[in-house]
């Protein structure tokens, strides 16, 4: 695979309903703590704090890191392993920008070639997770 096709990313990730939805921000914004509670909630781990992303046919697909796959800081706690999968890109939740209260058309990020959409998320708000899943149904691709 060329190195156009593979791309490594600062994001913590998690698998819904075959969708994968990157979590970004700046370090302690809370993107293990909502990748934790959507994981509570049925989601599967793709990477914390780091994935790979790779071209598949014309596909975006977020795969679990090398070197640190299966690897997850609960932070005061400890490192834990978890199961881990790979899905196409769906949606970017970024955590460093404040939500509005009615988004109204989300910006685009390209990777690889390919646009995602951005949701500016506060992921420490009540009911982050639940809010997530219902952004991913809404925004997602």
């Amino acid at each position: 695979m060329s190195e156009a096709e593979s791309r490594l990313l600062q994001a913590t990730a998690v698998a819904i309903g075959g969708r994968a939805l990157l979590i970004e921000g700046r370090p302690g914004s809370g993107k293990s703590t909502l990748a934790l509670e959507l994981i509570d909630r049925g989601a599967a781990l793709i990477g914390d704090d780091g994935v790979s992303l790779q071209l598949e046919d014309g596909v975006l697909v977020v795969h679990p890191p090398p070197r640190i796959s299966n690897k997850f800081e609960i932070r005061g706690v400890g490192i834990f392993e978890f199961e881990t999968t790979s899905a196409p890109a769906s949606l970017i939740l970024n955590l460093d920008f404040p939500p509005e209260r009615l988004p109204d058309d989300l910006a685009l990020r390209e990777l690889l070639g390919i646009s995602l959409p951005v949701l500016p998320f506060d992921g420490t708000s009540r009911a982050a997770a639940l809010r997530a899943e219902w952004a991913l149904s809404r925004y997602g691709i």
